[in-house]
């Protein structure tokens, strides 16, 4: 290594509230190495955020200056440096946020998040993953969905996210699953796919039952002894068929595309399904790297 280059062209980053994921990656695109740490915003002091990254990153710099492009918590207000809102309708990437560092051989980019202010809403992170949708799918019209902690439906149309709606169905199911009466119930590896199925239909139908159907699952387990696979199925479906009620504005009648984590966009996609929809299946991961290249290329001049 010379001393005016660096092994990265540029870096990846996506760090959010509980990990740190970076990719090195050539000017072309290709990713030369990746490395993912538990160092998330929530465990970090904002004086704490560029050592913590120099740390990681530091065996992919050299003495040229390397671009790094960010996207996720670290540019919340709790963050490595506050990247404000952007306000919808507006296409997925804006103008990104500089932020001053002490080692020279850096130099630090954060995408800021968005923001909807008739029926309020905020979302960091997904923006890049929609940017990275909308680079494969320049022409789709219709809706994402995006399962993960806090599930998000977004209206996308000519290119632009219109409107989003969130439902915070991951972390309830997390809160219920561990630390409510029905951890009892629902400790498990597996899951009923039937149960699952059954349970979301059901739910979606009547999502007034959701409160009195949760205690039905402990009720169940210690009459019947129903096994606990199948308990923790009937929490995700009645959450997700809920969820499924509440968004039905968003994808009734619309092309429907899932952008998460393989084993929720498998739920997901069975659940829609079972609704007599078909939804295109998209990787989170791949997503966000595609979004964060194509704001590199943004930047770049």
């Amino acid at each position: 290594m010379s001393a005016e280059t660096s092994y990265a062209d540029w870096i990846a980053v996506d760090w959010g509230t509980s990990n740190l994921r970076a990719w090195a990656m050539s000017e072309c695109g290709t990713v030369k190495d990746k490395l993912e740490c538990d160092k998330g915003m929530s465990g970090l002091a904002q004086h704490e955020f560029e050592p913590t990254l120099i740390r990681v990153i530091e065996p992919w710099l050299g003495t040229a200056k390397t671009p790094i492009i960010a996207c996720g918590m670290v540019g919340s207000r709790q963050g490595w440096a506050e990247a404000p809102y952007r306000s919808v309708p507006t296409t997925p990437l804006g103008d990104l946020s500089p932020v001053a560092t002490t080692d020279a051989r850096i130099s630090m980019h954060i995408l800021p998040g968005l923001k909807q202010t008739d029926s309020p809403n905020v979302m960091r992170g997904e923006e890049t993953q929609i940017a990275g949708f909308l680079a494969d799918n320049p022409d789709f019209d219709g809706v994402l969905c995006m399962p993960g902690t806090h599930t998000k439906w977004v209206h996308i149309s000519a290119k632009e996210i219109v409107s989003f709606q969130t439902v915070m169905t991951g972390e309830l199911f997390a809160i219920l699953s561990k630390h409510s009466v029905l951890r009892h119930s629902a400790e498990a590896e597996g899951i009923d796919e039937s149960a699952f199925i059954e349970t979301v239909s059901a739910t979606l139908s009547r999502p007034e039952t959701l409160a009195a159907q949760l205690f039905q699952i402990r009720a169940s387990h210690l009459l019947e002894g129903t096994e606990n696979a199948t308990s923790r199925a009937k929490l995700s479906g009645l959450l997700v068929g809920a969820e499924l009620a509440a968004a039905k504005p968003y994808w009734l009648g619309q092309n429907i595309a899932l952008v998460g984590h393989p084993r929720l966009n498998d739920l997901y996609a069975k659940a829609l399904s079972a609704q007599g929809l078909d939804a295109a299946v998209h990787t989170g991961d791949d997503m966000t790297l595609k979004g964060l290249a194509a704001a590199y290329k943004e930047l770049a001049p």
